[in-house]
C-alpha cells in the first residue's frame, strides 16, 4: 500500500468537491468511505503526486483497479478510460434521469468498466436526486 499523507487525501477531497470524480457520488451518500485513487497506477509508472490522483468511491475504485483502459462497448474498439486529472466529466458524460451515459468512447468504456448502471447504483443516484443534488 502507497502511503498518502493527510494533507494530499484532504486536497485531493476537497479538488473533487467531495464526490467521485468517476460517478459523481457525493461522499456523504456512500456507506463506505471514498478513497484517493490513483489515475496511472504506480505498476504502470504513475506516481502519487496530485495531478496524478482522483477522489473515487469504493465501487468505482474496485471496478477500476489498476486498468488504464478496455473496449469501448459500442465501437468494440480499445479506449483508455476518462481520465480526471486531463479531462472534464461533462466532455464526457451526461446524466439522463439517474443514469450516466459514455459521450465519448472514454465515457462509454468507464461507465462500462466501472458498472456505472447497475440498478444499484442507478436507485441510489435517483434517491440522492430526491434529496436536492444533481
Amino acid at each position: 500500500m502507497t502511503y498518502i499523507s493527510e494533507a494530499l487525501r484532504r486536497d485531493v477531497q476537497n479538488r473533487a468537491g467531495d464526490c467521485c470524480e468517476y460517478c459523481l457520488l457525493p461522499a456523504s451518500f456512500s456507506f463506505y468511505p471514498h478513497e484517493v485513487d490513483h489515475v496511472i497506477a504506480l505498476k504502470h509508472g504513475g506516481t502519487t503526486t496530485a495531478d496524478n490522483l482522483a477522489f473515487a468511491c469504493w465501487r468505482c475504485n474496485r471496478y477500476k483497479g489498476s486498468d488504464l483502459g478496455s473496449f469501448d462497448p459500442e465501437a468494440g474498439e480499445y479506449s483508455f478510460l476518462f481520465n480526471p486529472r486531463l479531462q472534464t466529466w461533462e466532455e464526457h458524460f451526461m446524466q439522463q434521469d439517474a443514469q450516466i451515459v459514455g459521450k465519448t468512447p472514454e465515457g462509454r468504456t468507464t461507465a462500462h468498466l466501472l458498472k456505472l448502471n447497475t440498478q444499484e447504483r442507478v436507485t441510489e443516484r435517483q434517491r440522492i436526486q430526491r434529496n436536492g443534488y444533481p
